[in-house]
């Protein structure tokens, strides 16, 4: 359904991040098992992390590292936060766009604040704001988390937030769940109720109903990195 709206050649779909598809790269990180160059020592420390995501991206001379929706992911061993008694969660229902703390976030269709929150726990979101669009009869969200803190200063559930306007930022590690600095963009069709936060990440015995909740975000950020 969200195709045939978003598909319309009438309807403009702005960036959520700056890019130039003339003097950009995006590097495609995989954080799956497949990756045996991450080690638990550089997971379990945020400023390894860091580092290691820096050196690959200044390494291929890209702009932004980007990828994760429906990648079942082993780096979220690092945090208790998402183990479970059943099982853990680890199947990714975003897309992160890694790059520099206090990277601009831009709204790519005019849409109001849903909710926001500190989601401040190892591992979380940390500042986290959801966005409420209204595309002809397609109702949806998207979540932004990993902001700065200062993303959230002035907020107010039904503000609007106009197209093509800067509303966040890339957080510091302090500030974004003790994560290397990065955005994670999820699309949302029913919240079940939740403000602030809903699940990035899900059990993969759970993988069908939350992948057909949430969307690939390649629905949107193709119109930021044509």
């Amino acid at each position: 359904m969200m195709d045939s709206y978003l598909g319309k050649p009438d309807l403009i779909i702005g960036k959520v991040v700056d890019f130039n598809a003339a003097a950009d790269q995006l590097y495609p990180f995989d954080f799956t098992a497949a990756n045996t160059e991450l080690s638990d020592e550089i997971l379990s420390d945020t400023r390894l992390f860091s580092d290691w995501i820096s050196h690959k991206l200044s390494s291929a001379n890209c702009r932004y590292g980007i990828g994760g929706y429906n990648e079942h992911r082993t780096i979220y061993a690092r945090s208790a936060h998402f183990d479970t008694h059943e099982e853990p969660r680890r199947l990714h229902l975003g897309v992160d766009i890694w790059g520099p703390a206090l990277t601009p976030v831009y709204n790519f269709y005019e849409a109001t604040v849903h909710s926001f929150k500190f989601n401040d726990h190892f591992g979380d979101y940390g500042a986290t704001i959801i966005l409420k669009y209204e595309i002809g009869d397609l109702v949806f969200h998207a979540l932004y988390g990993h902001l700065s803190l200062a993303s959230l200063d002035g907020l107010e559930e039904g503000q609007l937030i106009p197209s093509g306007s800067q509303f966040a930022a890339f957080g510091i590690a302090e500030e974004n769940g003790h994560w290397p600095p990065h955005l994670h963009f999820q699309l949302i069709l029913d919240l079940q109720g939740l403000a602030g936060d809903y699940p990035g990440v899900c059990r993969f015995s759970k993988r069908a109903g939350y992948l057909k909740n949430c969307p690939d975000p390649e629905l949107i950020l193709k119109h930021t990195f044509k």
